[in-house]
């Protein structure tokens, strides 16, 4: 009996919660939590504020962040990455520091910040560089997505067979499952839409960017409607989440809606996430495109 309370997951809900983007759910969870060891509670409290910090309620985590735990300091760098106005040059040039140093990389907090802010650069080796070697499910899902965001499918694979030797029906390899087969298209497009409705079977309410990947593998197979159902659904609880509104962009061109209904997602994309990659994109190509209009307007002779 004793065995078999050791091995209970106190985090259970928090971390499912959490993993499928259900940030107020985990919050929740988390402060019912009654931590047995000061470990399940560092644990506890690194997911209650990773949670506050997703739905962008960042003055609630600067002001618990004085008196927490040091191993939940380097959250105050993911804080101030994601503020309005950061510097955020200097931001990575501090994580840069303390990575050269070997500062707090045994700390995991530290390296799911750090794994993050340089995710979030688009430099994806300086984040696997962070991941390698480490143990942790949650580190090993993210080693995934930074392997897929470089194309890396191959490798990808591989680090999904760790995931599932480690834990094959968890929900983090599920969702990297999920992933990866989007990732690849053809057949796994279907084992991806799912495994993402199974979760939502399993789990309730799905967060932004896990019905975003089950829209995404509804309407790779026609499905448009279902697609565009999932993620207003998941708009409710994110009313300006970008990934949701880039998709609902797409979906409301491909299912018939009014053009404007599109370019209404479109226009909240580019106001409310301007730093957004597809936002920075889509801007840049918009000005090239007006310069080469202007460059090659006809000339009216006087």
């Amino acid at each position: 009996m004793a065995r078999q309370q050791q091995d209970v997951d106190e985090l259970f809900d928090v971390k499912n919660a959490f993993y499928v983007a259900n940030y107020q759910q985990a919050i929740n969870e988390a402060q019912n939590v009654k931590p047995s060891s000061p470990l399940v509670a560092l644990q506890r409290d690194a997911f209650l504020y990773r949670s506050y910090i997703a739905q962008g309620n960042f003055r609630i985590v600067l002001q618990e962040l004085r008196t927490a735990d040091p191993m939940l300091q380097p959250l105050k760098s993911l804080v101030e990455y994601l503020s309005p106005g950061a510097n955020k040059p200097a931001i990575v040039a501090d994580i840069d520091a303390k990575v050269a140093k070997g500062i707090e990389l045994s700390n995991e907090v530290f390296l799911i910040v750090a794994a993050t802010i340089y995710y979030h650069e688009e430099n994806y080796e300086a984040a696997l560089k962070i991941l390698h070697g480490t143990e942790a499910l949650e580190l090993r899902a993210f080693t995934l997505q930074c392997l897929l965001a470089m194309n890396r499918p191959d490798l990808a694979r591989k680090q999904l067979k760790a995931l599932q030797d480690i834990e094959d029906d968890g929900t983090l390899t599920q969702l990297a499952q999920a992933w990866l087969n989007l990732a690849q298209g053809g057949p796994g497009v279907q084992d991806a839409h799912y495994s993402i409705m199974e979760l939502a079977e399993r789990l309730g309410t799905l967060g932004a960017r896990p019905a975003a990947v089950g829209a995404a593998a509804a309407a790779s197979r026609g499905m448009w409607e279902e697609a565009e159902q999932m993620l207003m659904e998941a708009q409710t609880r994110a009313p300006q989440q970008p990934e949701l509104l880039l998709a609902l962009a797409v979906t409301a061109a491909h299912s018939g809606k009014p053009p404007e209904v599109s370019s209404r997602y479109l226009a909240q994309l580019l106001d409310s996430h301007a730093e957004h990659p597809f936002a920075k994109e889509y801007n840049a190509k918009s000005n090239e495109f007006k310069r080469l209009c202007a460059q090659y307007q006809p000339s009216v002779a006087s």
